[in-house]
This record gives structure tokens, C-alpha cells and sequence, in this order.
């Protein structure tokens, strides 16, 4: 029998204290290198040819401070590595931070404008310089967070996108696309932010409803309508349905003369079967340099396109006396001018549509043609499709399963270029004569192998989500390390719903063309964080929650259950300080359960009914766990501890003196079940009972139904 100390019961007389113990406990964690899966084979807790738990962390953006959303991140992913470990898996939870290329640089542009300075004055090595001071100052912020959620994860792995090895692997990858013939530079209609002067891929188009004046303007013989007359100087093709019988007169290729804005103009007639002969009056003009739709057509016509609109959202001297002014401005001005040469026949003032911006500032994309780096994703999607489809790669919730097909069903080219500093530079040179380009990544070329012109290395950086895509296997260091032998693929990707397109969808595609093999067998995906009412967070509405002021107020383990807790995956959860203080409670009350039984004598038999009825919760929770159900398992373990242990069976104890044992096996039994949610206050407790052997709680087994 072994006896309860009197020092382990004074250490409970006093209210438990999260601020005095969580460092204490955490650093305890770390110096005992179980965060690291070799350890635990060297101590012999876990055989070398025990079976393996991979889990990938997301990277998270060096640029700020940890987010509610990342809280849960850190929280749920916390949950899958300690059950794992605790039931002996050979365990890998890499930890990582993301240069965040467009991200960061944005973050860094509101600090230079607040020193009065712009990126454009400075001299681009001497930026980039200055960023990656920014964010590695800021990365050991966002680590001190990361441990403070209680992120069990291996730190002596901790990779860095701009990592040479990481950027060795991206370029690597970069030229294999090359020499398959899936990457290729072109010029091709992208969009556009005139504020931040870079290309975006099509996920970073947000799509905004807008009500606009819609112009109905006479084009000869024709009416043509727009919401943009200011993209109209150019317009010298009508086009028109082949079999739109109100236009059977006019033939493909037809010349016509008309007045237009600035004088008149010869038209050439387009029969093209995108027109849609319901929309308007079923004819349209086109601005192939300026619209999607509009460049399509030309290419498959073989048209002219000619620039309205420069880069900084200008006329071009081709809208005449416009020639230098704003489109915002001038739109008002040229529609003056329409009006008073008689070319506009109505306008519909609420006209309702789309408009693509920048998800980042909100400035309306000028699309523009421009030479980029594209990867043709085609042939990508249809091997990750059919991993997908035949269930190698499972998904939680389920229905992200079809929304990921359809959207690798009718995937489009990706633009992998950014006319950013701050990133990974594309190693290819630019022919100076022909604009060829060449992928380069030794350094090697000094000659345009198209036309023999003088050559330059390429100035733009890739899109964050290339270098991010190939996450799980360049952080294990494929093809060779024992790290990827060992623990290539990953079990689970765990992240937001709202980026299964940015990166989830592209792990799983260059995973695949890289390695041959998935990235990670199974997709969990979470929700938003909400506020209290139940709205998206943001700084604009002031309603930004900071997981580490919550922390400080009531404990990380009580923030980790109110996250848990009613948090089904692929929903939002909207989070109140209310739900956290009362996980707070609970906490107190776990700590005063212990007080309890460690004054009472560890004596008598376990009760036979009560074990079975701890036995039946465990398989129950363990069944959860297996299947994902974290949110389940929490809510029955804070009901059994409080409404059952407490209420009950320790009420129900104070009349019998010979219950001690039985109380001692449900205690260490609900620590380790609670210990994956609540580790902190767990594991303080563990350490203070009384064992024959002392062993951390987070490398304890997890317990089983006997």
C-alpha cells in the first residue's frame, strides 16, 4: 500500500495556479526530449519497430502573433500526438514557420508606411534584407506562443520555408516540372492588384457583390452594354453567336465603320460560339488585354490586343485626353464625353454583378497580360483525383471529399509567379531579346538557347503555396533521410476548410508527382474561430480574440477544452470567455478532487462495478479519439469527472473509509484519458501522487478496458 505524503497534500491546500505551473511543466516536457520519437526508443518506452504517428504542423506565418484559429490548430493537433504517443506509436509532430511571401510582405508595407516609407524606394536586396530581420525576430515570438499551447512537438526538426535544404527541394521540383514538360512560361492574361503590383494565382480573387452603373452604348449599326466604358478605346471587334439569326447579315470577318470615343474606327465582325445570345442585346466588344473571357476569344481568332490600362490602374495614350488619368476618375469623364457625342442609349443604374478583388486589400483586379511561370495542373489533378476517389486519402468531414474532386475536375493552370522580394526567386533566366525563359537552377546559362540574346536572372519570386505545397516531403527530407524512410506519408494533414484549394488540394498533387506516393492518408479539417456572436474575426471589427490574453486570464488548458469542446470538424465554433472560464472551474475542480483523495488512505478493494463502469468510458473515449471524435471524448470526460466522479462517487466515499483504492484507480485512470486535452494541470497532478515508478504522464500508456 503506499502512503500519501504530507508535501504533495500541503501543494494542494493552495488553488491551482495555471501561470506558476505551465512554464514549469513545459519545460520539463522539452528537456526530456520525449517530443522527439527517438527518444523514446532509446529509453526503451517504445520499440524501434513500433508503429509510426506523422504529423505535419502548418506552417505558421512568421509575420505576427498566434490567432484563435491557430490556438485550435496547436490544440487539436496537440490531442491526436499525446494519444498517439501515449499509446505507444513512435511519434512525429514536426513543427514549422512560413516566410509567407505576399503575407509577410503586406505585413512589412504597413510598417514602411508608417515610417513614411514605400518597398518601391528600396533597393530590392536591401528589403529582402530588412524582411527576413523582421521575421526571424518575429519567429521566436511566434514560437514562445506555439509552446504555450502545450504543442508536444519536436522542435529539433523545426524546419523554415526559406531552409536552403527546403529551397534545394522546391527548385529541384520546379526543374523536374520543366522537364516534363508541366511548366511553362507564357504570355497570358493574369490578374492584377494595381496597389500591391503583383500577379495572383485564381484562389486569390475574392469575388464581391457589387451594384454598378450598367451603359448601354451605340457601336454603329449595333448596341453594345458595359459596366466599364473606361476599357472601351481599344474595342475595334464586335462579336457575335454564329447562329444568332438577329445578325445573320453579318459576316465573319466584315468590316464596318463606326464612330467611337475618339473619332472614328474600322470594326472587324467575330463570330464566336462564347457569346450568350440571351445576355444583352447578344453583342459584345472585346478587350483582350483586359478580361478573361474578351483574351480567349482573340487567341482563338488570331486577334490583335492592345493595353487600355497600364499596371498602376492609368489610361494609355490610346484613350487620348484620359491619357494619364486614374480609371476610377476618368469613368465619369468618359462617360460625359459618350454622352455628349451621342453614343450612349440608356444606363441602368443598379445593375448587380461580380467583381474580382485582392483578398488582401480589396482593389479591384485590372487583369493584364503578362509573360509568367505557369504549371499545367491538369494532368497533377487526375492522379491526386484518383487517390481521392478510391479513398487512399480520407476526409473529416466527408463532403470535403467531393468539393476537392469537383474543384480538381475543372482545375486551371497555375500562375507561380510574384513580383515580390520577400520569397523563394524563381531560378530561371529571361531571355533580354526574345523574353524567352530558361529554368535554371545550377546557374548555368549565359545564353538564350532560342535566339543566342543576352539573358537575366528572372526577378519575380514563386507563390508562397509551390514552396508550401511540397511541405510534408521536402520537411522530411526526401528522397534519401531516414526521416522520410521512416515516416513518409504522414498519417493526417490537419488545417483550415477554407484553404483545402490553396494548399491542402497542392500537397496532395506534387506529393504524388514527387514522392509517388500520398502525402498523408487522412484530411482533418476544422472550422473558423468565431466570436461570441458568432461572426468571422477581424481587425477592422475590432472582435480579434488573442488566445495568449486568454491564456494568461484562465489557464491554456481551459482555452484548449472551450476549443474542444462542441467543435465538430468542418464547423465554425464561436468562442466566449464564458466557455473558457468555465473550463477554468473545472480545472479548480480537478485539482480539488485530488486534494481529496490524496487525504484519504490508498486502502480497500477497487469496486468491481465502478471499474467496469471507468472501463466502459475508456473503450468509449478510445473509440472517439480513433474515429476523430475529440470534441465527444472531452464532453464525456468533463461529464464523468464532475457529474460522476465528483457528485457521485466521491460523495458517496465520504461514507465508507475503505474506498481510497478505488478512488486513486479512477483518478490516474481520468488523468490519462484527460491528458491529450488538458495536459498541463494533468501532468502536475501526476507528478505529486504517490507511484512506484515516477514517469512523466505524456509518455505514460494510455489506459485499456480490462
Amino acid at each position: 500500500m503506499l502512503k500519501n505524503s504530507n508535501g504533495a497534500n500541503e501543494i494542494f491546500l493552495s488553488p491551482y495556479n495555471p501561470e506558476k505551473t505551465e512554464g514549469k511543466i513545459y519545460k520539463i516536457w522539452e528537456e526530456s526530449g520525449f517530443f522527439n520519437p527517438d527518444k523514446s526508443v532509446e529509453e526503451k518506452l517504445i520499440s524501434k519497430n513500433s508503429p509510426t504517428f506523422t504529423l505535419i504542423m502548418p506552417p505558421t506565418n512568421a509575420n505576427g502573433s498566434l490567432h484563435a484559429g491557430h490556438g485550435l490548430v496547436m490544440t487539436i493537433e496537440d490531442i491526436m500526438v499525446r494519444y498517439k504517443r501515449m499509446q505507444g506509436f513512435k511519434t512525429l509532430w514536426l513543427p514549422g514557420l512560413d516566410h509567407a511571401g505576399f503575407e509577410t510582405q503586406v505585413v512589412y508595407e504597413k510598417k514602411l508606411e508608417k515610417e513614411g516609407r514605400t518597398r518601391f524606394e528600396i533597393e530590392p536586396k536591401k528589403l529582402y534584407a530588412e524582411i527576413l530581420d523582421f521575421t526571424l525576430n518575429n519567429s521566436k515570438n511566434i514560437e514562445s506562443q506555439i509552446r504555450k499551447m502545450g504543442a508536444s512537438c519536436d522542435w529539433s526538426r523545426e524546419k523554415f520555408t526559406l531552409d536552403n535544404d527546403i529551397v534545394k527541394t522546391v527548385y529541384k521540383t520546379f526543374k523536374k516540372l520543366s522537364d516534363d514538360k508541366l511548366v511553362y512560361r507564357k504570355n497570358r492574361i493574369v490578374s492584377w492588384c494595381t496597389k500591391h503590383q503583383t500577379s495572383f494565382s485564381d484562389l486569390e480573387i475574392k469575388d464581391e457583390e457589387r451594384i454598378d452603373s450598367f451603359y448601354y452604348l451605340k457601336y454603329g449599326p449595333f448596341t453594345i452594354a458595359t459596366a466599364r466604358p473606361e476599357t472601351k478605346f481599344g474595342d475595334k471587334y464586335v462579336v457575335m453567336h454564329p447562329d444568332d439569326k438577329r445578325y445573320s447579315e453579318y459576316k465573319d470577318g466584315q468590316k464596318i465603320k463606326l464612330e467611337w470615343i475618339n473619332g472614328p474606327i474600322e470594326a472587324t465582325i467575330v463570330k464566336d460560339y462564347a457569346v450568350d445570345m440571351e445576355f444583352g442585346t447578344g453583342i459584345m466588344t472585346i478587350t483582350p488585354w483586359h478580361d478573361n473571357a474578351d483574351f480567349e476569344i482573340a487567341e482563338r481568332h488570331n486577334l490583335d490586343k492592345e493595353q487600355i490600362i497600364d499596371e498602376q490602374g492609368k489610361l494609355l495614350p490610346i484613350a487620348g485626353e484620359f491619357a494619364g488619368q486614374n480609371i476610377k476618375k476618368a469613368r465619369l469623364l468618359i462617360v460625359e464625353k459618350l454622352k455628349n457625342k451621342g453614343l450612349i442609349e440608356k444606363v441602368d443604374e443598379n445593375y448587380k454583378h461580380v467583381v474580382k478583388t485582392c483578398y488582401k486589400c480589396g482593389t479591384v483586379i485590372e487583369p493584364q497580360i503578362k509573360s509568367q511561370w505557369f504549371i499545367k495542373m491538369k494532368p497533377l489533378a487526375e492522379k491526386a483525383s484518383q487517390k481521392i476517389e478510391t479513398d487512399e486519402i480520407k476526409y473529416t468531414p466527408e463532403h470535403y471529399k467531393k468539393i476537392t474532386l469537383h474543384w480538381l475536375e475543372n482545375i486551371m493552370d497555375w500562375n507561380i509567379s510574384r513580383q515580390i522580394v520577400w520569397g523563394i526567386p524563381i531560378p530561371a533566366k529571361i531571355c533580354g531579346k526574345c523574353g524567352h525563359g530558361m529554368v535554371d537552377i545550377e546557374n548555368e546559362i549565359s545564353k538564350c538557347n532560342k535566339c543566342g540574346g543576352e539573358v537575366a536572372q528572372d526577378t519575380d519570386t514563386f507563390d508562397t503555396w509551390f514552396s508550401s505545397g511540397q511541405w510534408p516531403f521536402a520537411t522530411l527530407g526526401f528522397p534519401d533521410s531516414l526521416d522520410f524512410k521512416t515516416f513518409y506519408p504522414t498519417d493526417v494533414m490537419e488545417t483550415a476548410g477554407e484553404i483545402i484549394f490553396f494548399w491542402v488540394a497542392r500537397m496532395i498533387m506534387l506529393g504524388i508527382y514527387i514522392t509517388g506516393e500520398i502525402p498523408f492518408k487522412m484530411v482533418y479539417l476544422h472550422g473558423l474561430v468565431l466570436d461570441v456572436k458568432g461572426l468571422k474575426m477581424s481587425k477592422s471589427k475590432g472582435n480579434v480574440i488573442d488566445p495568449m490574453v486568454l491564456t494568461e486570464k484562465f489557464g491554456t488548458d481551459a482555452l484548449r477544452m472551450a476549443l474542444v469542446v462542441g467543435n465538430t470538424p468542418g464547423t465554425s465554433l464561436a468562442l466566449s470567455e464564458e466557455k473558457i472560464r468555465a473550463y477554468k472551474h473545472f480545472s479548480n475542480k480537478l485539482w480539488n478532487i485530488t486534494r481529496f483523495i490524496l487525504s484519504r488512505e490508498n486502502k480497500g478493494d477497487i469496486d468491481h462495478n465502478l471499474k467496469n463502469e471507468l472501463d466502459q468510458l475508456t473503450k468509449d473515449i478510445t473509440l472517439d479519439m480513433e474515429n476523430y471524435r475529440f470534441y465527444l471524448a472531452a464532453e464525456k470526460l468533463y461529464h464523468y469527472i464532475w457529474h460522476t466522479f465528483a457528485d457521485k462517487i466521491i460523495e458517496e466515499s465520504k461514507k465508507d473509509e475503505h474506498t481510497g483504492a478505488t478512488l486513486y484507480y479512477i483518478l490516474q485512470t481520468t488523468l490519462k484519458l484527460l491528458h491529450p486535452f488538458m495536459p498541463f494541470i494533468t501532468e502536475e497532478i501526476w507528478s505529486h501522487l504517490p507511484q512506484d515508478e515516477k514517469k512523466l504522464l505524456m509518455v505514460t500508456k494510455w489506459p485499456t478496458e480490462m
